[in-house]
């Protein structure tokens, strides 16, 4: 059992549901990552999501291709971000971690290199926005053979067969994207996202974590009583933006955020 299956079981026997959000590696300064890693556990997070900065981040809106500019600006590099979470590490043996991101970055490094030096650090799963279920014959298998989960993007347009085949490529949890468009680009619509979830659950037994346009803790709450998990991206990224030039209201900044969804999320279950 994975890192992240081992986080998912534990919170479906305890009636909860995950909270996973996503930052860009490197973003504001690539020596502020992982205490931000760590601003994100405290405040609640089960799993998170560390993005890895690229040129051409052809799934994200605005708000995180400024924050893949401003890493980029520090030369941050996908062997950088391997180190990051190896130093996490050090103090935090338990939260999950995924890579999210695009395949260039990996091909350049090379397949295997990439993922031994991932499984190393205590990476535990791989989303690479830009690899079909498809074409990851070569990767996928690798990752699997070190525990490390590859993880796929389901839309609201996916078909039923595409559904069930991107599932037997898929372990940990499959990631839900709930609106037609980029990151930060639309507000969500709940009783949309509860019928497709619904759906996607008679058809795969993964985990459905739900991102793209979860803002608060309001849309946090609605959005977890109907999947097993929140994805929260772009408004962390916001707040990153906007803090950027001082590192204690930056980590205050996030905590405030995100510590409110945990709270939401957990009244669910009482």
């Amino acid at each position: 059992m994975s890192r992240i299956e081992g986080v998912l079981k534990s919170l479906k026997e305890q009636g909860r549901k995950a909270l996973i959000p996503y930052i860009t590696a490197g973003d504001p300064h690539p020596d502020q990552t992982v205490s931000l890693m760590h601003t994100l556990v405290k405040a609640g997070a089960d799993i998170i999501e560390l993005g890895v900065p690229f040129s051409d981040p052809m799934a994200d809106g605005p708000v995180i291709q400024l924050a893949c500019e401003r890493a980029l600006k520090h030369n941050t590099s996908l062997r950088q971000v391997i180190g990051m979470v190896e130093e996490f590490r050090k103090t935090d043996a338990d939260t999950p971690v995924v890579l999210m991101g695009y395949l260039n970055p990996v091909e350049a490094m090379g397949y295997e290199v990439f993922a031994d030096a991932a499984a190393k650090a205590g990476i535990d799963g791989v989303l690479t926005v830009d690899l079909p279920p498809e074409e990851a014959g070569d990767v996928a298998p690798l990752f699997a053979e070190r525990n490390m989960d590859p993880i796929f993007l389901l839309a609201p347009t996916t078909t039923d067969e595409r559904i069930k085949a991107i599932s037997k490529h898929s372990s940990g949890y499959v990631y839900y994207v709930s609106i037609k468009g980029v990151t930060g680009s639309a507000t969500i619509n709940v009783d949309e996202v509860a019928e497709k979830v619904a759906h996607i659950h008679e058809l795969t037994a993964l985990p459905v974590g739900v991102g793209f346009g979860i803002r608060d803790a309001e849309t946090a709450g609605a959005i977890g009583k109907v999947s097993d998990g929140v994805i929260v991206g772009s408004v962390l990224v916001d707040t990153i933006a906007r803090n950027q030039s001082d590192t204690d209201a930056l980590n205050q900044a996030l905590y405030d955020l995100l510590y409110p969804m945990r709270e939401a999320l957990d009244s669910l279950a009482l």
